[in-house]
């Protein structure tokens, strides 16, 4: 069987707290967006020679790290855990959601072979089910379980639905070849609680969100990396209503009333897209 992870953009990122167990309370609105990789799980023959009970093999855009501590492998022994009887698999990762991109890509990925083996091998999991595990591998994996408009608290794990529908804008994103560890991003960020909330911000048109709607991360990642925040600004030159850095980077969207189609000429050496939302 096969499935196809998506991707998500920030819409606002706040981070309002330091948590005592180290990491950040945040408030930020998770939106999905049609950039994909593609997920296969097949069976894995008894006399296939296997020291792993997950065989997964990563193409098109290379990942670093050992693929066992993949997002999907440890998905899938997540469930082993409480399902013995879940057989041996072969998996196939075709990645188009770009890396280290603030875009959830790894995220995704865990959480849609979440559900790909509940569906395959009928394990019976109610979606509730699904989020409480997705949650144990990373703080936005629940996102995907659903995969639809979210504003999220805590670390990214409580989830409210919003009624927030972008249907007929269109989006462009840009992600540069420079990574930016997370953990990198954080240590620089100073938590505060802003003046509007952002799950506030959005209900308002699109229009108005470039004076309020801000990603905390951007400060402290444009002195860093200063090519970035000229990426932002080239996304507004090109007619962007809104712009912004995804997550804690590198990608940068812009929101278009008209299709952006000249972004692959205006960043040629650099991953880019545009459709519509």
């Amino acid at each position: 069987m096969i499935t196809f992870p998506i991707a998500k953009i920030n819409l606002g990122l706040n981070v309002v707290e330091r948590r005592p167990d180290g990491y950040h309370n945040l408030q930020t609105v998770f939106y999905p967006v049609p950039i994909m990789d593609a997920l296969e799980v097949l069976p894995m023959a008894d006399t296939f020679p296997s020291n792993t009970d997950c065989d997964l093999k990563v193409t098109n855009i290379p990942i670093e790290g050992d693929e066992q501590k993949n997002l999907v492998v440890r998905a899938y022994q997540l469930l082993k855990a409480d399902f013995p009887t879940l057989p041996r698999i072969h998996a196939h990762l075709w990645k188009g959601i770009p890396t280290q991109a603030g875009m959830g890509g790894g995220s995704s990925d865990g959480a849609y072979m979440i559900r790909l083996l509940n569906e395959a091998f009928e394990l019976g999991l109610t979606r509730e089910q699904m989020m409480c595990y997705a949650a144990k591998l990373g703080a936005d994996c629940a996102f995907f379980i659903d995969s639809s408009p979210c504003y999220a608290e805590g670390i990214g794990e409580q989830l409210q639905p919003i009624g927030l529908d972008l249907s007929g804008w269109f989006i462009g994103i840009v992600r540069p070849a420079i990574p930016v560890p997370t953990k990198e991003a954080f240590s620089l960020i100073h938590p505060h609680f802003p003046t509007l909330c952002c799950r506030e911000i959005v209900k308002q048109p699109v229009e108005t969100w470039r004076e309020s709607l801000t990603n905390d991360f951007e400060e402290s990642v444009f002195a860093l990396h200063p090519e970035l925040a000229k990426i932002k600004e080239r996304l507004y030159n090109m007619g962007a209503t809104y712009a912004a850095m995804s997550g804690s980077g590198s990608a940068l969207f812009g929101l278009f009333k008209n299709s952006p189609d000249a972004i692959c000429q205006e960043f040629p050496s650099m991953f880019t897209f545009c459709g519509m939302l």
